[in-house]
């Protein structure tokens, strides 16, 4: 498995680098794409040999007989994460943005509130406020420099108004695999206040040594009445392009509920992401991403000790996902400086962190899933555009 030769993805319709200068002014020639949560890596074999037999059959109709698919999924809930999913649970939607925006329409009303711990993934605040829901920003807690829930101060900030909490977990973008303990005080604030529990696990697969995901349906087993889990191979395998995502629901009246509004919008899956998933949830992908997190681990040692020789940079703990979340507070720098000194000087484009809400806004995040000398370079890049402090 390669994960150091370089793709020249510029001119590709990528959005990552093709994008990267309207959105940041910095060129896609000479600069480096760090801002988009996808991988600058092919995924497994097995993924590329369903495409390729799909383009040697040379007809691209409907797709039917999802039983392979479906089963793919529970094969790997099962075998990976120790979670039995029946097949009837299952939803299909064209990725999880698709599908927070299903789980908005399906639960909630226009003007109630949906809770997001922040600072959280962006595309939540963007589809709540779109779909014409309040957000209601809760702020997690730094203690010892990762983050943690802070339910007494969540407790005073509900007005009742309150209708969703969508988690994050693993969190984006600081990296957390939040504890059995802590997701059980998720489900108990959940049922406190009344709220659907939508819990947003894309990231679940993609974990670092010594460290353990643990389900929400199986910290929390007493919530399946208000549970909504959601799951996709695109981060895991880089095929978000596909935008392919599982909604799954055990609860029959939840169920009912996200069927109707599906049902409503005419939704059903896209056939090259449905063959890619079913190919991807197989022992090959499973060998490739082990293979792949031990690759992110050195990429994360790294670019981690190259931002702590930067006085005043600390990049939070990576638990979990390839995106690091990098806190430049302790530069003592505004925002406008210290992402034009990564912008202008070092020409690398990042995520700003005041766009994932209350709490972000003295960090960046960076993007490492990427050949090694590439996390190389933009280590040697920062510690150029920051020597004034060293």
């Amino acid at each position: 498995m390669d994960f150091d030769t370089p793709i020249n993805r510029i001119g590709t319709h990528c959005v990552k680098w093709d994008m990267m200068e309207k959105y940041y002014g910095v060129p896609a020639e000479g600069g480096l794409a760090m801002w988009v949560a996808d991988m600058e890596f092919r995924p497994p074999a097995c993924v590329q040999a369903a495409v390729d037999r799909m383009a040697a059959h040379g007809v691209y109709g409907y797709f039917g007989d999802d039983s392979a698919y479906l089963e793919a999924i529970r094969w790997w809930m099962q075998t990976r994460h120790g979670w039995s999913v029946e097949t009837g649970d299952i939803f299909t939607t064209h990725g999880l943005v698709n599908g927070t925006g299903l789980c908005l329409e399906a639960f909630t009303a226009p003007g109630d509130a949906v809770v997001l711990t922040t600072p959280v993934y962006h595309a939540f605040a963007r589809t709540i406020k779109a779909a014409g829901r309040e957000v209601r920003e809760c702020p997690l807690a730094v203690v010892d420099g990762r983050y943690e829930m802070d339910f007494d101060g969540w407790d005073a900030m509900m007005t009742g108004t309150e209708r969703m909490f969508i988690l994050c977990s693993p969190h984006n973008p600081g990296g957390r695999v939040w504890t059995a303990a802590e997701l059980r005080g998720v489900a108990e604030f959940c049922k406190r206040h009344d709220l659907i529990l939508v819990s947003d696990e894309i990231h679940h697969d993609l974990v670092y040594p010594g460290q353990t995901h643990v389900p929400m349906p199986l910290a929390a087993p007493d919530i399946a009445d208000r549970l909504v889990m959601m799951t996709a191979t695109t981060k895991t395998f880089n095929i978000a392009g596909s935008h392919t995502g599982n909604v799954i629901i055990a609860d029959p009246v939840l169920r009912g509920k996200f069927a109707a509004k599906i049902m409503a919008l005419g939704i059903s899956g896209n056939s090259f992401g449905m063959h890619m998933a079913t190919a991807a949830y197989s022992p090959e992908g499973a060998a490739w991403v082990d293979a792949l997190m031990a690759y992110l681990d050195g990429n994360r040692r790294v670019f981690d000790a190259g931002m702590a020789a930067i006085p005043g940079l600390r990049s939070m703990p990576l638990e979990a996902t390839y995106l690091a979340w990098l806190d430049f507070s302790g530069t003592g720098m505004d925002a406008a400086e210290f992402i034009a000194r990564v912008e202008k000087e070092a020409k690398i484009a990042t995520n700003h962190g005041s766009s994932f809400g209350a709490g972000g806004e003295s960090f960046l995040r960076f993007n490492i899933a990427a050949p090694r000398a590439m996390v190389e370079e933009a280590v040697a890049r920062m510690q150029a555009a920051f020597r004034d402090l060293q």
